[in-house]
Order: structure tokens, then sequence, then C-alpha cells
């Protein structure tokens, strides 16, 4: 008997604690929430007082980054416009190094309407140069090959491409351009697979824009 006014002197006391515990939390909420909106208030009233001023920063900031871009992008096609303005002779592509030809065709294939133009010669190229989506949306493999007049085009490098152009790049059409011609055996063969064939003379009269591009 004598127990029992221990344990309720043990649940009052246990009461009391989570009373003010209670209290506390009410208070620190009431705190956090006053400091909360005074924050607000202030901020709000900051910008109503400095709105205009944000607003002009802003246009400001648009209309450089809107002047930059049209700056560059107009920077970007007198540079291309002077590049294929070079190239209206087929002697410029002669002194060429093999991948500024490759870089060549990829100005006459954006001169000419084609988007999605890429330069991907190099090691491991699998006969791909250049790939190009045509103004028909046909996807379009270039393959450049820079020779000098005694050089020709033969079967190996016409078969190469035929094995690589529709299942390994997914195009629809594959060209090849030389700055030379094509050996008979080469010709015969991309007449017989549908490959399409632009030796210097084509290359020449596409470049001067006097002759059809290759993809047509």
């Amino acid at each position: 008997m004598a127990r029992r006014p221990a344990r309720r002197r043990t649940t009052i006391a246990r009461r009391g604690r989570r009373a003010r515990q209670a209290r506390d939390q009410a208070v620190l909420l009431g705190v956090g929430a006053l400091v909360a909106f005074s924050l607000a208030t202030v901020a709000v009233q900051w910008l109503a007082h400095h709105l205009l001023a944000l607003t002009g920063i802003i246009a400001i900031a648009l209309t450089t980054t809107v002047a930059a871009v049209r700056a560059r992008a107009a920077a970007d096609r007198r540079a291309h416009h002077a590049r294929t303005a070079q190239l209206r002779h087929i002697g410029a592509f002669m002194t060429m190094s093999p991948k500024a030809f490759e870089h060549a065709l990829a100005d006459l294939c954006r001169r000419d309407g084609c988007t999605r133009v890429t330069v991907v010669g190099g090691s491991g190229d699998l006969a791909a140069d250049v790939l190009a989506t045509t103004p028909s949306g046909q996807r379009i493999l270039i393959q450049a090959k820079r020779y000098g007049p005694k050089t020709l085009v033969g079967s190996q490098d016409v078969q190469t491409v035929n094995g690589t152009y529709r299942d390994i790049h997914g195009c629809d059409l594959a060209v090849v351009v030389t700055t030379s011609t094509f050996t008979k055996a080469a010709a015969a063969f991309c007449t017989q697979v549908g490959i399409r064939m632009t030796d210097h003379r084509a290359l020449a009269l596409w470049a001067e824009g006097t002759g059809r591009p290759p993809w047509h």
C-alpha cells in the first residue's frame, strides 16, 4: 500500500515534463513562424521597391545574350561562306590534306542544305568520313579520297563502303568523292550496287555550284 503514492508522484512528474515540452515546442514553432513571416515581409517589401530595377537588369541580360548569340551565328555564317567561296575551283582541293578535304566536303553539304553534318573520318571510321542528312531527309555517308591524279579509287575502297554504310552507319546512300577518278572495276562495282561516284570533274562542278550535289 505504501508504493502507490510514489507511483502517482512519478506519473504526475512525467505529465508535467510532457506539458512543459509541449509548451516549449509551441513557443519555438511560434517564434520560427514569426521569424519566417518577418523575413518574407522584408523580402516582399524589398522586391516591391526594387522590382523596376530587377526587371531592367533581367531585360538587359536577355538583350545582351540574344545579341551575343546572333553575333556568333552571323560570324559562323560569314566564316562558312568564306570557306565555301574558296572551294569553287578544283585546285583548292588538290592542295588540301585528307582531313581538310573531309571538312571541305562537309562545308559543301551544309551549303547545299544538308543538316546534321558530321566529320567522322579517322582511325576506325569504318569507311565513313562525313555523315549528313540530305534536304530530302535521307541519311548519307561520304567517303573522301583526296588522291593525286595518278592514284585511282579501286575496287577494295568501294567494296569497304558498300559493306558498312547501311548496316554499320544506318545510311540510305553512300558516295565516294575523290580528287582523282575510279578504276573501271571500281566504277562497275559502284554501278552494280548503287554507290554514287564523284570524281574530280563532278567535284569541280559541285563546288562551282553548276553541278548537282552527289545525293541527287
